[in-house]
């Protein structure tokens, strides 16, 4: 599921969760939680909170330090993950196992490097990422948090055929592209926002507006308005490290704006 903008892309994840797990018979969630904490970062209490929930996973990007409060935890609790390409001295890990019913799902996060701030390559980190997690893994899922979706198509291509799934992050707009490619990892650009539809790219867009027209500094608050849950279902069958579908997951979360 796409990044969780903010109190109400908590609590939509939080209400439809149950429902779509059931509904879609899920084995395994990861969820990008790096915008939850008041649209910024993430917080242990928000992360607590997930995995209490059945999160399996969650992913970070470009806000994973926003809390001072998260630092301790991002190295002590090993099913969060910040980009494995930040620097080795920065708290935290970029790649984690979790199992259920004698399937081992491998996530790794990776970061972008054009208009990004991640401090080492994308496309040769992964490499250590990949190498860590195929010995001990039936089954590897990538979340690139980029803004470039050239490097989100690029390194799906790059990993095609070497791991289940490459799916994008960040940019909070679900794309058009999702896709088994040949090699037979699934694929998509981005799987979009779990937060206010009626915002822009979850900020109230009377704000994000005024930035944009005035030039000047405005302070953002997330939107309250239309909120929705994005995200994609992967299915996997016998053959280790393919996926047979994916298919985007767009679920509207009436009553709580």
């Amino acid at each position: 599921m796409g990044d969780v903008v903010g109190g109400l892309g908590r609590r939509a994840l939080l209400s439809l969760l149950p429902t779509l797990r059931d509904r879609l018979t899920t084995d395994f969630v990861v969820v990008n939680g790096e915008n939850i904490a008041g649209g910024l970062g993430i917080t242990p209490k928000n992360a607590k909170e997930l995995f209490s929930a059945g999160v399996d996973v969650i992913t970070l990007g470009n806000h994973t330090y926003r809390h001072r409060e998260v630092y301790t935890f991002l190295d002590a609790e090993p099913r969060i993950l910040r980009p494995a390409n930040f620097l080795r001295g920065q708290p935290g890990h970029g790649w984690c196992t979790v199992e259920r019913g004698g399937v081992r799902l491998g996530v790794a996060s990776i970061s972008g490097n054009l208009y990004m701030n991640a401090g080492l390559p994308a496309f040769s980190v992964i490499e250590n990422a990949i190498a860590a997690l195929e010995r001990e893994t039936d089954h590897i899922l990538v979340d690139v948090h980029a803004e470039a979706t050239s490097e989100k198509v690029g390194m799906g291509w790059h990993l095609d055929g070497r791991v289940t799934a490459v799916v994008g992050t960040h940019t909070h707009v679900p794309t058009a592209d999702a896709r088994i490619l040949p090699g037979g990892t699934a694929y998509i650009t981005d799987v979009g926002m779990t937060g206010p539809r009626g915002g822009v790219i979850g900020v109230k867009r009377e704000l994000a507006l005024e930035a944009m027209i005035t030039k000047m500094p405005v302070k953002f608050e997330t939107s309250t308005e239309d909120p929705w849950l994005n995200g994609v279902l992967i299915r996997t069958g016998e053959e280790r490290m393919r996926a047979t579908a994916i298919e985007q997951v767009l679920e509207p979360a009436p009553g709580l704006g």
